[in-house]
């Protein structure tokens, strides 16, 4: 009952607020040859999920209590949940996005994620590049009527009647020889930099 009541009121919240897209050059480029990883910070799931819903994608969510909710919600909005995390049960879920990857899905994955810290990229997402050879797109939006929880994450719960900018980033390779450390970087501050941006055109 708790996840059919949040997924009517995240359609209502969505379905009000006027959203505008901005895609960097370089992910036009190849958003129709190929697929790709989302990265996305964990405080932005909620609308996130609403923007991207039936398109394809396949999320990592955590095996806690928090998560079955959050799983059984965004399986109503269509998309698949891979339930795991870096504490609990990582590595066979990062095997099965392995597998959503192969049959062409969008992996989705939070890298702060499930216990922060906040906006710092763990290496979950960096094997999972390099494994599937898929570029990691950094998508992220920012929303002018939103509730702003006092969680690790600052998390995120977008109002009815609002506006919001969902941004996606410049794509971000990693092969097998990458410095792991420096590509986790590279993520952390190319997200940063697009929310920053997404944060600052609602203001």
């Amino acid at each position: 009952m708790g996840s059919a009541l949040a997924y009517c009121y995240l359609m209502f919240a969505g379905l009000t607020t006027r959203i505008k897209r901005i895609k960097s050059p370089e992910f036009e480029a190849l958003e129709t040859k190929t697929n790709y990883i989302y990265a996305i910070w964990h405080a932005r799931q909620a609308f996130l999920a609403y923007a991207h819903r039936h398109t394809n994608i396949c999320a990592l969510v955590s095996r806690s209590k928090d998560g079955e909710y959050m799983a059984r919600l965004i399986q109503k909005l269509g998309i698949g949940a891979v339930r795991g995390s870096t504490s609990k049960g990582g590595s066979l879920a990062l095997l099965a996005l392995i597998d959503e990857a192969q049959a062409g899905r969008h992996p989705v994955i939070t890298p702060d994620g499930p216990r922060g810290p906040q906006r710092t990229v763990q290496q979950g997402i960096i094997f999972l590049a390099q494994k599937t050879g898929l570029p990691i797109i950094p998508a992220t939006c920012g929303i002018s009527s939103k509730i702003v929880f006092h969680s690790w994450d600052r998390f995120e719960l977008p109002l009815p009647f609002g506006r919001a900018v969902v941004i996606y980033g410049r794509p971000i390779t990693v092969s097998e020889t990458d410095d792991t450390a420096a590509k986790a970087d590279e993520i952390q501050t190319e997200l940063n930099r697009i929310t920053d941006i997404a944060d600052g055109m609602i203001a």
